[in-house]
């Protein structure tokens, strides 16, 4: 007797496709490595400062190259004022505008004034990288400040990245726990290989294409819901299920409804880790501590996002991605939900531009065939 023939995998969107080589990252069932180092073991002992360097420059920095590599992006932090008052302005007249619609203008406005924009030699994109790198936090507190009818503040050579995005976005210098919760986040946001806004950034990139215009399309992608929006996406989920507890409801019955109606749950679940995101429970440790620390309220919505993941685990055997956490710490944190994927830019556009240095120095353009299922040859007279 035949055997039945095994179904043909699925290999929409690249699934399991393997279309290029890279130093910068590995990403497996079990480890989440930069350039060598495992996350957990970044997130506990680097700085998001460290890893840019590790990213960018591509080693860890030793002490002094550390101090020269930290100076250098805190020179670079401020922003021309085309690109200042580009950003205020659609903040005014235009304040339903997504962030990162906002920033993804800002960045194509920042090119324009960028004399070395169209320079893809190694030592103009390394110092394009680094000024993307540190403008990135001030474009976005210059547009979350204007959008709350605040004066935009100049970014504070005194503190951290991870501090001075916060202090951007504020107005008021944060704290310790603040600051170390924002830096783990950076890091643990990155990189992550061939993701759909990188690989969008290696395209555009593999036609000899700038920096900027390069970014400016894994803006574009990681806007997307099922991307880099997935982190606002979640705490909408999780604000509608405390809506529906506080009015009666349950959790228990949430869900089930929305398993019913095949409703797609936002923070679960994720292409590579079928047993787990690394970043998850890191990230979820840190906003635990914050909320302790500094806003005991909060407690409930990690309250919340635990039953939920309970129930999911038990009903679809589905783990959370690092998205899940990421909503409830930001939102323990007052940051506004419309700005948790731009605060992911800000992180990853380290990783985005290492990999269009990569690209550029090895460069094909990347070019994928398509399997044609549209009509038969066809006579245009009959």
């Amino acid at each position: 007797m035949t055997a039945p023939a095994a179904k043909p995998a699925d290999t929409r969107g690249l699934a399991g496709q393997t279309i290029g080589d890279t130093t910068i990252c590995s990403v497996n069932q079990t480890q989440l490595i930069y350039r060598g180092y495992e996350i957990a073991d970044l997130a506990a002992n680097a700085t998001f400062e460290e890893v840019a360097h590790l990213l960018l420059v591509g080693h860890k920095p030793s002490g002094d190259e550390l101090a020269a590599f930290s100076a250098e992006l805190v020179s670079m932090r401020a922003i021309s004022d085309i690109v200042r008052d580009t950003v205020v302005k659609i903040a005014n007249e235009a304040p339903d505008a997504h962030p990162m619609s906002v920033l993804r203008t800002a960045i194509s406005m920042a090119g324009h004034v960028d004399t070395i924009c169209e320079d893809n030699t190694p030592d103009a994109e390394l110092t394009k990288a680094k000024r993307l790198t540190a403008m990135i936090p001030t474009i976005i507190g210059a547009h979350q400040m204007a959008l709350e009818g605040k004066t935009p503040v100049d970014p504070d050579p005194t503190l951290s990245h991870a501090a001075n995005l916060l202090w951007c976005m504020t107005g008021e210098k944060p704290g310790e726990i603040a600051t170390k919760v924002m830096d783990v986040s950076l890091i643990l946001y990155a990189e992550h290989d061939f993701n759909a806004s990188t690989f969008t950034s290696r395209v555009i990139a593999s036609t000899m294409a700038d920096m900027h215009s390069a970014v400016c399309g894994a803006i574009g992608a990681l806007k997307g819901p099922l991307h880099g929006g997935a982190n606002e996406a979640a705490m909408d989920m999780l604000a509608e299920i405390m809506e529906a507890v506080e009015g009666g409801s349950t959790a228990e019955a949430w869900l089930q409804d929305a398993f019913t109606t095949k409703r797609k749950l936002m923070g679960f679940g994720h292409r590579v880790y079928k047993n787990g995101d690394h970043r998850a429970g890191i990230l979820r440790d840190w906003g635990l501590k914050y909320a302790a620390q500094e806003n005991p309220a909060a407690q409930k919505w990690f309250d919340l996002g635990d039953e939920v993941q309970a129930i999911m685990m038990r009903e679809k055997n589905i783990h959370p991605n690092v998205d899940y956490p990421c909503g409830m710490t930001y939102y323990a944190m007052g940051i506004p939900v419309p700005q948790y994927t731009p605060i992911f830019v800000a992180s990853r556009v380290t990783g985005w531009c290492a990999h269009i240095m990569e690209q550029h120095q090895n460069n094909r353009i990347i070019r994928p065939l398509a399997h044609y299922t549209g009509p038969e040859l066809t006579n245009w007279n009959d």
